[in-house]
């Protein structure tokens, strides 16, 4: 049987705010971030994707080696629509019930979180869900329903899944304290983060 959800994970962007440095390659138990957020989704799905730019040589290597979809995104420039639309598409293929969008610099999101908001969209399987905070402020991953890949496969630009979300207001499911919060797109976040694990 195929899997209710699949996943995307969107790594195509330049991380421009780390000032040479790149977020998915910083290192988090011992390995790249983007490896890391990969082997927490695929433990909650056998469907995972990973979205990259052609030339993005160094994030294709630590990832290589998993049981995943690599999605080349030659218009990456375009913004976030761009591995979106890829993700859709790649998820129609697949026969998935539903598409989750996992930002891959969001290193506190764990597998249980993942399975945990899989099995509370299949509970209403033709809404959105979002991930929150402990204290209910939305942030990520999201999951789409397969009525909405259509949807997504139209935007356009680096706005995200925002107007979907907007359009078809998703059910909330709180993640412990700010994992569904917390990305690190800058040197100075990294250090925070890092000084906040001890």
């Amino acid at each position: 049987m195929r899997p209710a959800c699949a996943i995307v994970l969107p790594a195509a962007g330049l991380a421009r705010r780390m000032r040479g440095g790149d977020k998915l390659l910083e290192q988090v138990g011992g390995m790249a971030l983007l490896r890391h957020v990969a082997m927490q989704a695929l433990h909650a799905s056998a469907d995972v994707a990973v979205t990259l730019r052609p030339s993005a040589a160094e994030r294709l290597a630590v990832i290589a080696d998993l049981p995943l979809t690599i999605l080349r995104i030659p218009d990456a420039d375009e913004g976030m629509a761009a591995s979106l639309r890829a993700g859709a598409g790649w998820a129609h293929e697949t026969q998935s019930s539903a598409l989750m969008i996992a930002l891959p610099d969001m290193p506190d999101v764990t597998a249980t979180d993942f399975g945990a908001l899989i099995n509370a969209q299949a509970k209403h399987p033709e809404h959105c869900l979002r991930a929150a905070s402990a204290d209910h402020v939305p942030g990520h991953p999201v999951i789409l329903p397969k009525a909405l890949f259509a949807a997504i496969q139209a935007l356009q630009g680096d706005q995200g899944a925002r107007e979907i979300l907007r359009a078809h207001p998703p059910y909330l499911h709180p993640l412990s304290g700010q994992r569904a919060l917390t990305d690190l797109d800058t040197p100075e976040d990294w250090d925070a983060w890092r000084k906040a694990q001890g």
